[in-house]
């Protein structure tokens, strides 16, 4: 049953100290607990002491290979690095990651087809596979010099327009409201006989940026439009967010991280004076309609990796699933021959295209992609690199360890010490990196702190260094000196370093 909520508490603008007052007690209950619920005294003590942040970086901390706890895989570094399984996982569920990857690769065809099992592609769509998007369990990319985009996308959205829209965001009901003929997000491919919605389409303007020592770097500052649209303009207030698929590393021990230890770095009011504010999102469950604290996602509006599968079956394939029962996908009202196109429902199979044996595998799958073990530690420009990391105040919003809770779901993410580099807040990132777009509380300059562990890795997976939401920064200098708003103190002392300096931080950065 949904708690309501009052619509005080959570308009997007409202203070800090009135957006935490929900986290912690509605209609008298307790919804996400202050303090660890999943441990003893004698273990919070453990727990207080290991995720201490470093300070003598003479040497790597103890356990600082393992990035991903005892989950972390140790197997030779290659394309294939981001696509191995927690190592702790026991032979049974070793099978069910290895279906749920069969899964993750299948290609989807459209409806009607032999193939039963896997048609209901659509009708719109972005990809036909999850792995078409994740690359190699990896980062997507815009499309450089091609027409290829199957890896990023638009996503549209449109402010509340009237008090009832403004309370169903306020009780996090809604995050936003779809664009009335082209949906949530703008799908550039279709099945064989409907046309396509649009296409993306990007400008860059090339920006010099003199750092402190007299270098010039050239950032990239993007402009996206819609075009091609096949069913007339969107809506004058919509909203365009491009997003590029993230990697899929390490997301079930993001998932087993205590809320208590993401609320404890909350700030939404800066009360400490350090100039940042995080501010913990509020999002619903798929399936329940229960609140949960939002971590998944470029604005934290998935509380879990099933909904965040969910979402992905949904909005990137048109795929309905047990817990977003759309047969049609995406498409609106306004789209008649997409909704009268045929779906992939089959009664013997049940009354989703994708029913919960295969949401369920895909999501085991999702959270057991374990983080590669880092690279380097020793090495004394990684650890000079590592000392100047937490000297420019990266760590503010970049938290380096947590343990995760005893009582995870799945044992191999039970009390473990994880080096994600994330505080799974939102922060303002300033007008730079602004898409304007609002999403719950999430406003139109707010992101989550991305994870950085993998990160290092990205060229040898992906073949390409291009970072940020939207690919933007083509390397990681570039999407350093992009931070704004919360992050600015920190990009002006990594732009006032040495070059030397400044090698050493992205040296660090890459042995995650």
């Amino acid at each position: 049953m949904r708690a309501p909520i009052s619509s005080l508490f959570l308009l997007p603008l409202v203070s800090g100290a009135l957006l935490l007052a929900p986290l912690m007690a509605i209609g008298g209950e307790t919804l996400f607990p202050t303090s660890r619920t999943d441990i003893n005294p004698k273990d919070q003590r453990r727990v207080e002491s290991v995720t201490r942040p470093a300070t003598d970086f003479s040497k790597p901390e103890q356990f600082e290979t393992m990035q991903g706890g005892a989950a972390t895989t140790r197997a030779l570094v290659n394309g294939d690095a981001f696509s191995h399984f927690s190592v702790n996982l026991d032979f049974d569920e070793e099978e069910k990651f290895k279906l749920g990857n069969a899964l993750f690769r299948k290609l989807w065809v459209s409806s009607p087809s032999s193939t039963q099992a896997s048609d209901g592609l659509g009708p719109l769509f972005n990809a036909r596979a999850c792995q078409s998007c994740h690359l190699k369990d990896g980062r997507g990319h815009p499309p450089e010099g091609s027409a290829d985009s199957t890896s990023m996308f638009l996503r549209l959205a449109r402010p509340a327009r009237t008090d009832d829209e403004r309370e169903a965001i306020a009780d996090i009901r809604k995050l936003n409201f779809p664009d009335a003929t082209y949906g949530e997000q703008l799908q550039d491919l279709a099945v064989p006989g409907l046309k396509s919605e649009g296409r993306m389409q990007i400008s860059y303007e090339e920006i010099p940026i003199t750092l402190g020592d007299g270098e010039v770097v050239q950032l990239r500052k993007p402009t996206y439009s819609a075009v091609d649209l096949g069913h007339g303009p969107l809506e004058g207030d919509v909203t365009l967010s491009p997003r590029v698929a993230p990697p899929m590393i390490g997301m079930g021990l993001i998932q087993a991280v205590h809320e208590a230890d993401i609320l404890a770095k909350a700030d939404p009011d800066d009360k400490d004076g350090d100039g940042i504010s995080g501010k913990p999102a509020l999002t619903r469950d798929h399936k329940t309609g229960d609140l949960k604290l939002g971590r998944f996602g470029f604005k934290a509006q998935n509380a879990s990796v099933r909904d965040q599968s969910s979402g992905a079956f949904a909005g990137d394939l048109g795929i309905s699933t047990p817990d977003k029962p759309f047969d049609h996908g995406d498409c609106t009202k306004a789209e008649a021959e997409c909704l009268a196109m045929p779906t992939g429902v089959q009664e013997r199979l049940g009354p989703v295209e994708a029913p919960d044996p295969v949401l369920e595998l895909v999501t085991f799958y999702s959270e057991n992609l374990a983080v590669p073990a880092r690279r380097d530690i020793a090495d004394p420009t990684v650890l000079r690199g590592k000392e100047l990391f937490y000297q420019s105040g990266c760590t503010a919003c970049h938290t380096p360890k947590f343990v995760t809770r005893r009582d995870a779901g799945n044992k191999a993410h039970a009390f473990q010490l994880i080096w994600p580099y994330s505080d799974f807040l939102l922060h303002d990132m300033g007008e730079g990196l602004a898409d304007g777009q609002q999403v719950g509380v999430a406003d139109g300059r707010e992101w989550r702190t991305q994870p950085l562990w993998g990160i290092g890795l990205t060229e040898t997976v992906n073949e390409h260094t291009f970072f940020l939401h939207d690919g933007r920064a083509r390397n990681l200098t570039e999407a350093i000196l992009w931070h704004g708003g919360e992050g600015q103190n920190a990009r002006d002392a990594f732009a006032s370093l040495s070059k030397d300096g400044r090698a050493a931080l992205v040296k660090f950065l890459e042995s995650l």
